[in-house]
């Protein structure tokens, strides 16, 4: 439900009208419960899916973004890669697998990197934080005859200090995931936890929440890990020269580079250069 929420902000617009058809009113539980021919605006969905986790407004909103479901899922599909993430598969807007047996599926460092890209290098991420911070909403479909209220399901965000952000998650078959992002001292933390203490303990994520974000805070620090590199001049084919001396083109004063990274941990520096090259 991010990535349906990232990729609604990014390719719809907050007034647009979604309409809700039978297929988005059958969803299960958890759902909005709006009939079919309903209106909405997606700014209104968009709090319903992510505070809520209503099944029906996630497949109103890839309806209305892409068409069908199956486009949609495509969609999230290919932002998946595009964000590095190599075992996603996404089926559904709502995290649920298809009718039609296909698997929804991702991993926990996946599921990280894409609420990274929604909390930090997204164009859209001041306003995916807003929703997901939202503590309490209320809207009306667009006749204004019935009223909806959604409250945030996110209890984390009031635990400890610094919480970006964060959405449950749960099917039978994955039990109880969550993912979340804090910020502390200019270092920002991402976690998701799946499978989380079921069967049955829904709290549990809370807690592993909390010490896996105390044993970030605690063991890991910024680093500089920029070292001047001597390059070796590269051959030149068919030129006067015989070869073309190579440099980083980096001023001095800008030279670092910083990770977070705990005590012990180094990075490896690797050269990529041409074997030659040809003049001119």
């Amino acid at each position: 439900k991010i990535m349906t929420c990232i990729l609604a902000l990014e390719n719809g617009e907050p007034d647009q009208i979604c309409t809700v058809s039978a297929n988005a009113a059958s969803q299960p539980k958890v759902h909005l419960g709006a009939p079919a021919g309903t209106r909405f605006y997606l700014k209104d969905l968009l709090r319903s899916l992510m505070l809520e986790s209503h099944n029906d407004s996630a497949v109103v909103i890839a309806e209305s973004i892409a068409g069908s479901v199956e486009d949609f899922a495509a969609m999230m599909n290919q932002k998946a890669r595009d964000l590095g993430c190599t075992q996603t598969h996404f089926v559904t807007p709502n995290g649920l697998d298809g009718d039609d047996g296909k698997i929804h599926a991702t991993t926990a460092r996946e599921l990280a990197l894409i609420l990274r890209y929604c909390i930090g290098t997204s164009p859209r991420r001041e306003e995916f934080l807003e929703i997901t911070r939202t503590e309490n909403y209320s809207f009306t479909d667009i006749s204004g005859k019935a009223g909806y209220s959604c409250v945030n399901h996110n209890a984390f965000l009031h635990m400890m200090n610094g919480v970006l952000t964060g959405k449950t998650g749960f099917t039978g078959k994955a039990g109880y995931s969550y993912v979340s992002a804090l910020e502390a001292d200019g270092r920002t933390f991402v976690l998701a936890l799946l499978g989380c203490g079921w069967p049955p303990h829904k709290t549990y994520k809370w807690e592993d929440t909390r010490a896996l974000f105390q044993y970030g805070k605690e063991h890991y620090q910024y680093r500089n890990v920029y070292r001047k590199t001597r390059l070796k001049p590269v051959p030149v084919e068919d030129g006067v020269a015989k070869e073309v001396a190579v440099t980083l083109d980096i001023d001095q004063e800008k030279e670092q580079f910083k990770v977070l990274l705990k005590e012990g941990e180094e990075v490896e520096i690797r050269l990529e250069l041409p074997q030659t090259v040809r003049a001119p």
